[in-house]
């Protein structure tokens, strides 16, 4: 049978809405992106909806839980059953499901509550409903300082993560414009701390649900960061597309090739991805009755063999993950990333570029495994890609102070050079460096990273401001 026959019968079944879109190519273009779906990978990561709940504010907490139920019962309703119609009708996989909220430090902070964990169990119980994987958006925004509200959330933060196990959390402790608010980066190192506490039965996972940040962006549709931002509408569907698998295997017919021919190598196939994204973005969206937000076209790995960006890193002749010259690969891999998405859709945001964490990426942990990568390399690769210190897991023992420490260093990264950065981390109790944690499904599994032992508590414990760069006062 021919190819253009094989086509004809055997793929679009499999792919109809999706062939109509690609008949026009060549029979070598519709298999390569056949290709990107059955063997690479490809797929959208995650399709999330962003609720405003700032109508759902209200003196009494209990009329405001019932407030925020009632909304996302009625706006999210068909998120799901919305993303599987389109999973059956276009080939394409969508990984998860999500929905985002209003920073709940801002919806309760108008209520009489003095623990908002409340919030938290009835977050997750309506993502259990809902049947969504995660929930975003229990969550404070204290780059300047903290209001009432948000003290009162950041100190739910351990126990509302210990009792949910689809609520996801978020605090923003910095930004290019206000600095660096070392009052809440000493606190958030305590945080992580009793968070991973709180949940030792399971190897601190409660700590995979939080996230600390610079410049957080308001339309992220990737967790455990999602929010969704005061600054966007009453609600909007925002997509996150991911394939490192397809970046990997265009590289790979390009051994030897200059970093020339490669960028734009990159650059086309970043295109290619967006242009998926962004068909199932716009339609997704169209069938929620919602606009359409952003399309996040990051590269996220998961722990599966072929899906790693560290994978694409080697692929370009390091050794390993790592070693010298990680770092500009990385940064030429985001850049390029950026630049093919940008010219597929006019939509882009989120984070936009490569995420590098640790326990998600199979060869990520492979260089952690060989003494590639410590927490010091791991930390100048994010000053170039989409995040930063992220899925990494910590001693036990580490204490408070040494946490916040790493949170300021990454917090600075990011303020300094305009970008987001975030930092993600698991204090393990009762393991050590070098020990082996897992945490499971898409969350993978890594080697607890070992910490460097100098002590960082007088500097932690300073507090203040450290202020904003002068290149912020741009008005």
């Amino acid at each position: 049978m021919s190819f253009e026959l094989f086509v004809n019968f055997q793929i679009m079944p499999l792919f109809p809405p999706l062939f109509l879109t690609i008949m026009l190519f060549t029979p070598f273009e519709i298999k390569e992106t056949v290709d990107m779906f059955l063997q690479y990978k490809l797929d959208i990561r995650a399709i999330t909806l962003g609720v405003s709940l700032l109508d759902c504010a209200a003196s009494s907490g209990v009329e405001c839980r019932r407030r925020i139920r009632d909304k996302l019962m009625r706006t999210a309703g068909n998120l799901v059953r919305v993303g599987r119609q389109i999973e059956t009708e276009f080939g394409i996989p969508i990984i998860n499901k999500r929905v985002s909220v209003t920073p709940i430090g801002l919806v309760a902070g108008a209520s009489d509550d003095t623990d908002y964990t409340p919030y938290a169990q009835t977050l997750d119980t309506i993502a259990c409903e809902l049947e969504v994987d995660f929930l975003g958006g229990f969550s404070a925004l204290v780059q300047k300082g903290f209001s009432d509200g948000d003290l009162i959330l950041i100190d739910s933060i351990p126990n509302a993560l210990a009792v949910t196990n689809r609520v996801c959390s978020s605090v923003n402790v910095a930004s290019t414009k206000s600095g660096v608010n070392m009052d809440a980066v000493r606190r958030m190192g305590e945080v992580v701390k009793a968070t991973a506490e709180k949940t030792a039965d399971r190897d601190g996972l409660g700590c995979a649900k939080l996230v600390v940040f610079c410049n957080a962006p308001e339309d992220n549709p990737f967790m455990a960061g999602a929010f969704h931002g005061v600054g966007e509408g009453e609600s909007c569907l925002n997509v996150g597309v991911s394939g490192p698998g397809v970046v990997k295997a265009a590289l790979e017919s390009h051994k030897g090739a200059s970093f020339d021919e490669i960028a734009d190598v990159i650059k086309k196939t970043a295109f290619k991805i967006t242009r998926m994204g962004q068909l199932v973005g716009i339609e997704a969206a169209k069938r929620m009755g919602v606009p359409f937000g952003i399309l996040d076209l990051s590269l996220a790995p998961t722990p599966f063999v072929g899906d790693s960006v560290a994978r694409i890193l080697e692929e370009m002749g390091l050794e390993a993950a790592g070693a010298h010259g990680t770092t500009a690969a990385l940064a030429l891999l985001t850049d390029m990333v950026k630049k093919g998405g940008v010219m597929a859709s006019t939509r882009v945001g989120g984070f936009s570029g490569a995420f590098i964490p640790v326990s998600e990426d199979e060869g990520m942990v492979a260089a952690v495994r060989r003494g590639a990568i410590g927490l010091d390399k791991l930390e100048a690769m994010t000053s170039v890609c989409s995040v930063g210190i992220d899925m990494v897991a910590l001693p036990g023992d580490i204490s408070a102070a040494t946490i916040s420490a790493i949170i300021a260093d990454e917090m600075v990264i990011g303020m300094v050079n305009g970008k987001t950065t975030a930092v993600r981390v698991i204090p393990v109790p009762g393991k050590k460096a070098g020990d082996w944690v897992e945490f499971g499904g898409l969350l993978g599994g890594a080697p607890v990273m070992a910490v460097n032992p100098a002590k960082s508590e007088a500097f932690i414990a300073r507090g203040g401001h450290i202020p904003a760069p002068i290149h912020a006062f741009r008005n």
